[in-house]
């Protein structure tokens, strides 16, 4: 008996991932989400307050409140339909769905556009170098990005490496550890950085005070 009710309970609720992760970009609170995820559940979508109230314990003006502002925030609408000559008041679901299919839409074009940075700083690495890179150096790029370096300071490094005659990315990593030490994180900062070294350094003009390529 306890296994045909548990799964029976299984089968019986239907919870989408995308509406539980993003229901606040619906500007929606938790007694509104549980609302509609009982709605959700309901085959029959027959507008019921007291029995909503009665099976998710909560006080019928609260659920009428409830019910009043997922209309208003057109995530579902309210009509009336016969039904063997009787008139039933009855949910419609199919705004919500669209949100959630839109949600849906966004999430996979911003993983596109992600994506699409992340290949194109990858292609500058190899057209820079000249060759395919390493799983390695896949693997410390991607670290860069998630260090908080951004695209363009990371750029900038790959470039002063390239005008430098070096090809590897310890030499670039120290090259932008050294700049985050000294607050330099745009390409506008790298070019002030360089006139400052210029006019203070009468030696050939480096972008360090010590040779990177000679370090130990």
């Amino acid at each position: 008996m306890m296994d045909k009710v548990i799964d029976l309970l299984k089968n019986n609720i239907c919870i989408p991932k995308i509406l539980l992760s993003n229901y606040k970009d619906l500007k929606i609170n938790e007694k509104e989400l549980i609302v509609l995820i009982y709605m959700l559940n309901e085959k029959d979508n027959l507008f019921n307050p007291g029995k909503i109230s009665e099976e998710l314990n909560l006080k019928l003006p609260e659920v009428l409140e409830i019910i009043e502002k997922l209309n208003g925030a057109d995530l579902i609408t309210i009509s009336t339909e016969k039904n063997n000559g009787v008139l039933e008041e009855v949910i419609d679901l199919s705004n919500l769905y669209k949100k959630m299919a839109y949600l849906v839409i966004n999430k996979e074009q911003v993983e596109e556009v992600d994506e699409s940075k992340k290949t194109n700083i990858y292609d500058n690495f190899e057209r820079e170098f000249g060759r395919t890179l390493s799983p390695i150096e896949y693997e410390l790029i991607s670290g860069w990005l998630e260090n908080e370096f951004t695209e363009e300071i990371i750029l900038c490094a790959l470039k002063e490496a390239v005008f430098n005659g070096v090809s590897n990315l310890r030499y670039i990593d120290k090259i932008l550890y050294e700049w985050k030490k000294k607050g330099i994180n745009t390409q506008e900062a790298v070019l002030k950085d360089k006139e400052n070294f210029k006019k203070n350094n009468t030696k050939k003009t480096e972008m360090f005070d010590y040779d990177w390529l000679n370090e130990e």
